[in-house]
């Protein structure tokens, strides 16, 4: 029998499709998301063979979410579309992985290298002979590009990719044509696990960094930690946890940063968000003398339109990959390495630790009536939902009101919170859920998943509600249905027509998508006594069930509806969040600047 010359040399002969699947199991990923395409349907049939659950979304811009939202509570994940049509879908929602530093592996399957080569006039592409034009598109929006057009280079250009993909914490793009599928390459790497730790800084650079920013600490009369997103997608929160406990220092997080502090600390102090704080946290970190950031991004949702009052001169910055102490950056010093010899070399003598007053879930006494026709207000459902709140839960907030209203409710101790706050794509949050809940049973610790979705968001990404229920996952969705886009309507616009939605019955939705009536839960909920009365109900708090509240945020003239398991809840059409308010004001006069 001939013996095939191109795969004699080989110690171990693997499929290029099997390599990268069984790389990506090894990397922590369970379930891959996706919509199937012509190009990339021979290599979906390797998925379940390698351990991996294929999801199968309802588009790709869904499935983008979801990937989205896995990765932010299982550490990374994997999309998988075809080329052109599929994977410009996604793009949307890859660009928000890129932009929030979440780690998505995004294959697409591509035409053949020999249809590429012979530029062919196939379907999907633009007509002009040009495979590349796609991928262009996408360079910008990852931190590696790997096209797997030769089997000899290709198990080097996986590992290389998935590395970086959680090393940088932002998506790669990953090309796969149909003749590559099957080829064999060389799996032997397979039995060497892909090297995920941290670059280690330069030792002295490293202590000479640690040196100065301890001299800084113990000199200040007034220090906090201000902790946000990247502390989280960097992976350092351990770190930040044991230098606060260690150091009792008043730690406040940003808006994206929320739920990266253990909120039951007895110095947790409260978003800070410059004007969209609460007086308390915004005069007490101000009034610093040394504020010590971790992972920043300093956008202008994340500070209430760049209301930040905190100057350089009294700030310390760590960073993924530099560390900036006032006006002197030390590029390349990582703070994995910086943050534990802080904690560690601290002179607990020399620290000035003024907890001040912390933060609460306590209703205020002039939004505490709950009379029978008493409206669901913004003020009122917040601290009460913290009230709610279990410790571990996965909390998901869409880019609007419920992102805003979030940062005044106290979470119990393992709470995660997802939002998209610097991307701000409207719809992620319902695909993120759908991501977040599976990532969550794979986990396995009976977490509850928890959506606040506006009325108008959902709209945009409903039919993903659809995958839920074939999933069988069960997470408590709460939809805000106050009549429109009102993030829009504080910009510009409150009664323009423009941020006008048609309503939906959106407690029929489950039903339309094929729900089990036993095996489901629909509420409409209106006043602030029938929200209480369902967060008393154990049967709805145990999350048994898919459960859909719409709560209505309405005036008291338009009885206002609220209520998933899916509530759907009605709230004033023209309340929002005090932060809301100021940060969309913020925002309309930046829109408005003049050069």
């Amino acid at each position: 029998m001939a013996t095939d010359i191109r795969t004699s040399s080989l110690k171990d002969p693997v499929d290029l499709a099997e390599y990268l699947c069984r790389r990506l199991y090894q990397i922590g990923i369970r379930s891959v998301h996706g919509v199937p395409g012509d190009y990339n349907l021979v290599a979906l049939d390797y998925i379940p063979k390698h351990g991996l659950k294929w999801v199968g979304n309802c588009n790709e811009l869904n499935a983008g979410y979801a990937a989205d939202g896995y990765a932010r509570v299982k550490g990374i994940s994997a999309i998988v579309t075809t080329f052109g049509v599929g994977e410009l879908s996604a793009i949307n929602a890859i660009a928000g992985a890129y932009s929030e530093y979440v780690p998505v592996v995004h294959i697409v399957g591509t035409p053949s290298t020999i249809s590429q080569r012979d530029g062919m006039l196939l379907h999907h592409t633009l007509g002009n002979g040009d495979f590349n034009v796609f991928a262009d598109m996408s360079k910008s929006v990852s931190c590696v590009v790997a096209k797997l057009n030769d089997p000899y280079e290709a198990p080097a250009l996986i590992d290389h990719a998935l590395r970086e993909c959680w090393i940088q914490s932002r998506p790669v793009y990953i090309t796969l044509p149909t003749d590559m599928v099957q080829k064999k390459i060389e799996g032997e790497r397979l039995k060497t696990p892909i090297d995920l730790e941290y670059p280690q800084n330069v030792m002295e650079k490293e202590d000479y960094v640690v040196d100065v920013i301890l001299k800084y600490l113990h000199a200040a009369k007034n220090p906090i930690v201000l902790v946000d997103a990247c502390a989280v997608r960097h992976r350092v929160l351990d770190e930040v946890h044991e230098l606060v406990k260690r150091s009792k220092l008043p730690v406040f997080v940003t808006p994206m940063g929320k739920s990266a502090v253990d909120e039951s600390l007895p110095n947790y102090g409260g978003v800070y968000a410059g004007d969209g704080s609460n007086k308390g946290v915004r005069e007490r970190v101000e009034s610093s003398d040394l504020i010590l950031t971790v992972g920043s991004i300093k956008s202008d949702f994340n500070t209430a339109g760049f209301t930040y009052k905190i100057s350089q001169l009294s700030t310390i910055d760590l960073h993924s990959n530099h560390i900036t102490i006032r006006f002197s950056e030390y590029p390349g010093v990582r703070m994995k390495g910086v943050i534990p010899k802080i904690t560690q070399r601290l002179k607990l003598d020399h620290i000035s630790a003024d907890i001040g007053t912390g933060v609460s879930n306590e209703i205020a006494a002039e939004d505490q009536d709950m009379s029978a026709d008493q409206a669901i207000q913004q003020a009122w459902l917040w601290p009460r939902v913290g009230q709610w709140l279990r410790p571990k839960d996965i909390v998901i907030t869409e880019t609007g009101t419920a992102n805003f209203g979030i940062w005044e409710t106290k979470f119990p101790k393992g709470v995660v919170a997802l939002s998209q706050v610097l991307w701000g794509s409207i719809g992620y949050s319902v695909g993120a859920t759908q991501g977040a809940a599976l990532a969550a049973e794979e986990q396995g610790e009976g977490r509850r998943t928890i959506l606040f979705v506006g009325d108008g968001s959902f709209q945009l990404t409903a039919q993903e509600l659809s995958t839920m229920i074939r999933l069988g996952l069960k997470p408590i969705i709460f939809l805000l249905d106050n009549d429109g886009y009102t993030i829009e309507r504080f910009i510009h616009g409150m009664d323009a027509v423009y941020n006008d939605i048609q309503r939906w019955k959106n407690k029929d939705l489950l039903a339309v998508f094929g729900a089990d009536p036993a095996k489901s839960r629909t509420y409409q909920v209106r006043t602030k006594k029938e929200l209480h009365a369902l967060f008393e109900d154990k049967e709805f708090s145990d999350a048994n069930y898919i459960q859909v509240a719409e709560p209505n945020v309405l005036d008291v003239a338009s009885a206002a509806n609220f209520a998933v398991q899916f509530v759907e809840l009605y709230v004033p059409k023209e309340d929002a969040p005090r932060a809301l308010k100021l940060t969309a004001e913020s925002s309309a006069k930046t829109n408005a600047r003049e050069s």
